[in-house]
């Protein structure tokens, strides 16, 4: 059983229903689990006290991947002393890295919608939590939220970089995020939905290219600039920025994309930026240290 085909669906049933966009999909994962309410508001406060970890630890601990190319990223950013962004926005771009620097450095977190994707919404909420002093109980109603849009992005399209390129992953990643924002902030259903569409249209072609395989470079820093889409968007919408195109069509591009993207940009480390000397460079590296921690009798 399926929450919703679409997003126009979901919106005419909360119109009709005069629900709140969190309710069906919290009834959803009520009917699903076979799980009381309170079991499922339990599992989405660990599951955001989780995310707050992992923006903590990507700030305050060594987070150095065995690869080399992870490197304490967010701590660079969120202690700059030269930056060209707001003291707001530099949290959130350092929070990103952070979150995702944890996830590169085999750290607890949570995927949302995966484990490539798994700066995003941390740092995004944990910002505009601390921006406008919002409760724990808001942000969970704005996770269950993006969790609808996840399933329906998943219906139409997809959340694997393997099927669908990184616009499937960062991309709806920052759209769950976008959504989740403008509900939080008390937009409306059509301002929740065109911050959506505003963001899928801004991830659109995104091909999933990671270097030598690792879920670390370009990953992590497009975490960071998915969470600054996810903003921006959320402002847009927030402000009466109308999306034009439907984020039931947008989505449905991000399906036909991703059909039609080359597989070697799809998760592969066959193209992209995987492909270029330097990234193979590093693919050899970490081959033969691969092979250094191998047991004797497994290499001989």
């Amino acid at each position: 059983m399926l929450l919703f085909d679409d997003f126009k669906s979901w919106q005419q049933h909360c119109k009709d229903t005069q629900e709140p966009l969190f309710e069906p999909v919290l009834n959803y994962e009520i009917q699903q689990k076979n799980r009381t309410a309170e079991t499922i508001w339990d599992g989405m406060q660990r599951a955001y006290t989780v995310m707050k970890e992992a923006v903590l630890t990507g700030l305050s601990e060594d987070m150095t991947s065995r690869s080399g190319m992870v490197n304490n990223s967010g701590k660079k950013v969120y202690n700059a002393p030269i930056t060209v962004l707001s003291p707001e926005f530099q949290k959130l771009i350092a929070r990103a890295l952070a979150a995702k620097e944890v996830n590169s450095c085999m750290g607890r977190i949570v995927a949302a919608p995966t484990a490539g994707a798994s700066g995003i919404l941390p740092s995004t909420l944990v910002t505009i939590q601390e921006l406008h002093n919002l409760p724990d109980r808001k942000i969970l109603e704005g996770l269950l939220v993006a969790a609808g849009i996840a399933l329906i992005i998943e219906r139409n399209a997809s959340l694997a970089g393997a099927v669908g390129g990184c616009q499937a992953e960062t991309g709806s990643a920052a759209a769950m995020a976008a959504g989740a924002i403008v509900y939080c902030l008390g937009g409306s259903t059509e301002q929740v939905f065109s911050a959506v569409a505003i963001t899928i249209q801004c991830m659109l072609g995104l091909v999933c290219d990671p270097v030598a395989g690792l879920v670390e470079v370009p990953c992590i820093v497009r975490n960071a600039s998915a969470a600054a889409i996810a903003y921006s968007s959320s402002q847009m919408a927030l402000a009466g920025v109308h999306a034009v195109i439907p984020v039931d069509e947008c989505v449905q591009a991000m399906g036909e994309i991703g059909e039609s993207m080359e597989t070697r940009y799809k998760e592969t480390a066959l193209g992209g930026l995987a492909a270029t000397p330097t990234g193979q460079q590093i693919a050899k590296k970490v081959l033969i240290q691969d092979i250094e921690i191998l047991p004797d009798e497994t290499v001989s």
